[in-house]
């Protein structure tokens, strides 16, 4: 199932590991509301350090497994929004202070990277013994396309969530916090802040989103390695990219029209097989282009919501 040579994964595993150690030792040691500009700096460097390891993979694995990897990279970087949406909602319903939103995502990127490994291994090999899940990953892709188009924003209110009030139900929850952590002592009692419960939810919502995000990777390619590497470099840059664009994201007008117009053209492609071939290169251009002009048609004069 993975690749003959386990060098390229223990490579990705190293590199992962360092930049999330790095990440929390030396760029978030102390608490603190993340600023605009230490964002947008942070999601640059994840850029570049996901096209340095695209340029190696180009490199040592040649072109299209390259092209592969920018492509599903920009898929699962794009589709991302839609989460940091979610996490907006999140954090803004149980109350999370700013300078601990950091800390939630970190843990909840964690998590995430754990939960996609096992998505994408368990897609590939169901791909690969039934072939008609084809089929059914490509539909459900449409759905969520045809979904998307139809509702707009995604809705959701994490205080009526039958998950959340599950979790109050089942925990004792704090009605304060006490610096960053997860549990509380409170009257004698161990309880669970809301710091524990944004993570909770996160980490579930990611287990939605993998739904719809691991079948457009694998539309692309069915390559373990660069499946899951590039899922993994957007998903370490996604801690960023949130504080980068959680006050932006709002004026993008059309971003949701974008995202489904990329789920509709990865779904086609699933569903085309072999008997429409598509080339890598030209997928790239495609999504690029689109996700160009959502940007552009949400900040020309007019575009943008009143």
């Amino acid at each position: 199932m993975l690749d003959g040579s386990i060098y390229p994964w223990a490579l990705l595993g190293i590199v992962v590991v360092a930049a999330l150690v790095a990440d929390v030792l030396l760029f978030h040691r102390e608490s603190h509301e993340v600023t605009l500009r230490e964002a947008a700096i942070e999601t640059t460097g994840w850029i570049g350090l996901s096209l340095v390891f695209a340029a190696w993979i180009y490199h040592s694995r040649g072109q299209e497994p390259g092209l592969q990897f920018l492509t599903a990279y920009l898929v699962e970087k794009s589709l991302s929004a839609d989460n940091i949406l979610i996490f907006l909602l999140i954090f803004a319903s149980l109350g999370v202070p700013a300078k601990s939103q950091h800390r939630v995502l970190f843990y909840g990127v964690a998590g995430a990277l754990l939960m996609r490994a096992l998505f994408i291994l368990a897609g590939i090999e169901l791909l690969q013994k039934f072939h008609l899940v084809l089929f059914l990953f490509g539909a459900l892709l449409l759905v969520t396309a045809v979904r998307m188009l139809l509702r707009g924003s995604p809705g959701m209110r994490p205080e009526r969530n039958r998950f959340v009030r599950f979790l109050c139900h089942v925990l004792p929850v704090a009605d304060h916090y006490e610096g960053d952590d997860f549990w509380v002592n409170d009257d004698g009692k161990r309880k669970a802040t809301a710091l524990l419960l944004a993570l909770l939810v996160i980490e579930v919502m990611d287990i939605v989103f993998a739904v719809d995000s691991v079948p457009a990777v694998l539309a692309i390619t069915r390559d373990p390695f660069i499946a899951y590497s590039s899922n993994a470099f957007a998903v370490l840059g996604l801690r960023a990219l949130y504080f980068t664009l959680a006050g932006a994201l709002a004026r993008l007008r059309y971003l949701h029209q974008g995202l489904a117009v990329i789920l509709l053209f990865v779904a086609a492609k699933m569903l085309a097989g072999d008997r429409l071939h598509v080339s890598t290169g030209i997928s790239l251009g495609v999504v690029g282009g689109i996700l160009l002009l959502t940007v552009l048609a949400s900040i020309a004069p007019g575009g943008r919501k009143k």
